[in-house]
């Protein structure tokens, strides 16, 4: 029965559906895969689309491109502040522009990409119970397991974005301020710019990896509380705990098992060869993080009661 025929609107939902399974020919497409990613478009859009999200994107543009204007007039020669590592990618700059990127990616792993992933991760789901969104969120036929995977896999694309967005305005500003060419990498060999973008390329991706294990956390986080600020402020603390941490010798064992330890292990994909075993073990520590947290996200979030 039609819905002009007075039918209840579960009986219109099952026409529709049906209707939609005639269209395609009798395939029987998978209706639930198409709901789901109509569902994530909608997410996409309500998170790229929000102005607090536009103005991070924003920050995420201006500092590389600042960065690069204050180390093209101090004339980096041969240092700066920071790790190894980052010491390293200063003293290459005034060589070749792409290590405008490198740089842009170890210094701003530092606080700046987990302030902006962890807003996004902390508001995901304490935002919409605050504004009282997420129980009409819930009404819809989706479940909240469906629902929890489309906001990590939405936390997942943001911090991809921003990754890659950081990368390429740093290499553009890189270009224009400074030369470009093969890349000497830190074993002190030297590539082809293609094999060095190719390089940074999977660099980027590793920062996009880091930042997906802190966006579960985030999710996790988010799923405790009803107060977006709470949440977001409890994500900062733990990034900041964990590099204080990380930096106390008293505590080199457990090191490696805090959060933020490998997140500069991409320096091994600017080795000759590879440095594996390092970018393994960091990508091997962001994927358990990242499965713990999920499931302590998946635990609570099936369990609560909603009632905002």
């Amino acid at each position: 029965m039609s819905a002009a025929d007075g039918s209840p609107v579960t009986g219109a939902g099952t026409v529709t559906v049906a209707t939609a399974e005639e269209a395609a020919g009798g395939r029987g497409e998978p209706q639930p895969v198409l709901g789901w990613l109509r569902f994530f478009r909608s997410e996409l859009h309500i998170v790229f689309r929000r102005r607090r999200n536009l103005a991070l994107l924003a920050v995420a543009v201006a500092f590389p491109l600042l960065m690069g204007i204050v180390l093209k007039i101090a004339a980096p020669s041969g240092g700066g502040a920071g790790d190894t590592t980052t010491q390293a990618f200063f003293s290459q700059l005034a060589g070749n522009g792409i290590f405008l990127s490198f740089i842009a990616l170890s210094t701003m792993l530092t606080l700046v990409l987990p302030l902006i992933v962890g807003m996004v991760a902390g508001d995901s789901v304490a935002g919409e119970a605050g504004h009282g969104t997420l129980r009409y969120l819930l009404a819809v036929p989706a479940g909240r397991t469906r629902l929890l995977a489309v906001k990590y896999a939405a936390i997942v694309a943001f911090g991809l974005c921003v990754s890659f967005l950081v990368a390429a305005v740093a290499l553009a500003v890189g270009a224009m301020l400074f030369p470009i060419g093969p890349v000497t990498l830190l074993s002190g060999n030297t590539v082809s710019l293609m094999s060095g973008m190719l390089r940074l390329l999977l660099c980027t991706l590793y920062v996009a990896a880091a930042m997906a294990q802190l966006g579960a956390i985030g999710l996790a986080i988010s799923t405790l509380t009803e107060h977006a600020i709470g949440a977001i402020a409890a994500v900062l603390v733990t990034v900041v705990a964990s590099e204080v941490a990380v930096s106390v010798p008293q505590l080199a064992v457990a090191a490696p098992f805090l959060p933020t330890y490998w997140w500069v292990g991409f320096d091994g994909l600017l080795r000759t060869p590879i440095d594996t075993s390092e970018v393994a073990r960091g990508l091997l520590s962001f994927a358990v993080y990242a499965v713990l947290a999920v499931l302590c996200a998946w635990a609570r979030f099936t369990s609560m009661d909603v009632t905002s």
